[in-house]
């Protein structure tokens, strides 16, 4: 009797795993942020889409596909002309993200790696398409309206395939090599003329200088020819009794110098 309970009870629990190994292959989870579509090997891709969560689908007959639904980034390098004919260099980096409603269509079109197969693609499009109306001065001067022309256009592009582009920035922005030279030689040029500027400038102002130190000292001469022909002799005295007074205070200064009252003798014969 108690084998036989024993017997039933393992066939039970036999029944039990073999039904929950069944039902549990029979689940699948739906993270946050992904949906899911349904792959069914009779009818094809159901056009229904399965949110978070857990889910049923029937074992070897129909297969799950997740998608992530949340912003990636991605750059996208792109090598094209500007107007006047210059290689421009380019990376976009670009924040993009399926439109939920459209992963079956997405799926059956594109595959699972659908960023692979658009993005690149229409990101050279629309990059030749826009470059193309700018010379390589205004990509620099203008670049916010390019970058503005490139998102729009890029978005709209985009949403032909189901994809969001949240955000879109031109994170690189680099020409030719001979470009580049013309650039450096221009703005050594540049510098070069400023320095001949200053140089004449300065030119200038030292000539302006001298003219009014000279048109000075000829006012001065003429004063002096002036004043000597009014007081004939006495100013050439007066300078002259100036000039002695500023030797003899210098002389009084220096101790190597010494008064002697006039008529006094020495030990030594002085010159008078």
């Amino acid at each position: 009797m108690a084998t036989q309970f024993l017997n039933r009870i393992g066939q039970l629990g036999l029944g039990v795993a073999i039904v929950g190994g069944v039902v549990n292959s029979a689940l699948y989870n739906v993270d946050g942020g992904h949906r899911a579509v349904i792959f069914d090997r009779f009818t094809g891709v159901k056009q229904t889409v399965s949110g978070e969560g857990t889910h049923f689908f029937v074992p070897w007959v129909q297969r799950p596909v997740i998608f992530d639904i949340r912003s990636q980034p991605r750059n996208v390098p792109v090598v094209t002309g500007s107007k006047d004919l210059q290689n421009v260099n380019i990376t976009l980096r670009i924040l993009f993200r399926p439109v939920p409603d459209q992963l079956p269509k997405i799926y059956t079109i594109l595959g699972q790696d659908y960023d692979e197969r658009v993005l690149p693609s229409i990101t050279t499009e629309v990059l030749k398409a826009v470059v193309a109306q700018f010379d390589a001065g205004e990509l620099i001067t203008q670049r916010e309206m390019v970058s503005q022309k490139v998102s729009d256009d890029l978005t709209e592009r985009a949403a032909q395939f189901g994809v969001i582009l949240d955000d879109i920035s031109i994170t690189h922005l680099t020409f030719g090599k001979e470009f580049t030279q013309a650039v450096e030689m221009k703005q050594v040029a540049q510098q070069e003329a400023e320095k001949a500027r200053f140089m004449v400038e300065k030119a200038e102002q030292m000539k302006q200088a001298a003219i009014v130190s000279a048109e000075g000292d000829a006012e001065a001469a003429a004063l002096l020819a002036k004043s000597f022909g009014d007081s004939g002799d006495g100013l050439v005295e007066l300078r002259r009794i100036e000039a002695a007074e500023d030797i003899a205070y210098q002389m009084s200064r220096s101790r190597g110098v010494s008064y002697l009252p006039a008529g006094q003798t020495t030990l030594l014969s002085l010159p008078q």
